[in-house]
């Protein structure tokens, strides 16, 4: 499948407008697996990447993935900048401090998504970029110099997408995280229907920072513990703070995976709020539907899954051929809330 962004990104390297040498050590942030990296098949490459399908594809790939890399100076760093602005910034920083004096950073985003934004912000960290545009997208890029590098302006920007206090204290987030400074009004909505009666042993599927887990924690006396799962291990790493008072009393486990690919199980009930769009802006019903695939094969037979969705979203078939009996419980400010019971002979 083509990828625009990771084509448009490497065109300075192809075309000769930067030159890498051979063995150099290129770091390559939020990166992306994609058939334009054999381009470095003579270079030392790193990849950072905590987002759980990207990092599957990139080992895939055969590439060396890290989900925080510790190693600087590199001679390039590469970044697909995400779209919250503070996570973009801090991750334009970061690319900046993980390079060499002398070295090169280069970062790609789509025209509809920052490209004009992300253009001024490394200009105004580096003192002057060169771009180039294609494929509805722009590369900007150019080396590090202390002289014209704003120092200041670095560190604060590091700081950009530190974890911190949100909703008077009561969690802890960070930008770029889902609804990373609310509670998302679907998620709101699922926690208000979640029964007091929910026991055993259950699992949250796309956990982010640990909401709905927790809910389930307050509310339901006879839940022994919950596995988190959640792609984003940033996420996962704020969920276990916000859940810390539940440390040694309710059993919990994060796990960072892909929840598509199959989860553990099997388990006495399930919540989720699945998400509907991976890269882009578009919306996705297919990684919903693994969601829910993913849901039938974990539960025990009998078991419960709880799950909120948009309401435009084409669920209902997926269910009906996952669990024995679908009901909608809520209809809600553009949100449904369905309950679905496995059958107790398999499905």
């Amino acid at each position: 499948m083509s990828d625009p962004v990771l084509e448009t990104l490497l065109l300075p390297i192809e075309t000769d407008a930067v030159e890498l040498g051979d063995n150099a050590k290129v770091l390559f942030l939020r990166a992306r697996a994609g058939k334009p990296l054999r381009l470095f098949k003579t270079t030392d490459l790193v990849c950072e990447q905590s987002f759980a399908p990207d990092r599957d594809a990139l080992i895939s790939q055969g590439l060396q993935v890290e989900a925080e890399t510790e190693a600087a100076g590199f001679d390039a760093v590469l970044l697909l900048p995400g779209r919250q602005r503070q996570e973009a910034r801090a991750q334009i920083a970061r690319a900046v401090s993980k390079v060499r004096e002398g070295g090169l950073v280069l970062a790609c985003a789509p025209n509809t998504e920052g490209a004009k934004t992300l253009e001024k912000d490394l200009a105004a960290l580096l003192g002057r970029v060169d771009k180039i545009s294609k494929n509805k997208c722009r590369v900007i890029w150019e080396t590090v110099n202390a002289e014209t590098l704003d120092k200041s302006l670095l560190e604060t920007w590091l700081e950009l997408d530190e974890p911190r206090p949100i909703l008077g204290g009561d969690y802890v987030s960070r930008p770029g995280v889902f609804a990373w400074d609310r509670i998302d009004p679907a998620s709101r909505l699922l926690a208000g229907l979640l029964p007091e009666t929910l026991k055993g042993k259950g699992a949250d599927l796309g956990a982010g920072i640990g909401y709905l887990a927790r809910t389930v924690f307050e509310i339901a006396p006879k839940v022994t513990g919950i596995d988190l799962y959640e792609a984003e291990k940033r996420a996962i790493d704020l969920a276990r703070e916000n859940l810390s008072a539940f440390k040694g009393k309710r059993a919990m486990n994060g796990i960072w995976s892909d929840v598509t690919k199959g989860i553990e199980g099997p388990y006495d009930f399930i919540v989720s709020n699945p998400p509907f769009h991976q890269a882009g802006k578009a919306d996705r019903a297919d990684v919903g539907q693994g969601f829910i695939r993913a849901a039938s094969a974990g539960l025990k037979p009998g078991g419960d899954f709880y799950m909120v969705a948009n309401r435009h979203l084409p669920y209902e078939r997926t269910l009906a051929e996952c669990f024995a009996v679908v009901e909608q419980l809520a209809d809600e400010g553009g949100y449904k809330v369905i309950k679905a019971i496995k059958r107790k002979g398999g499905r």
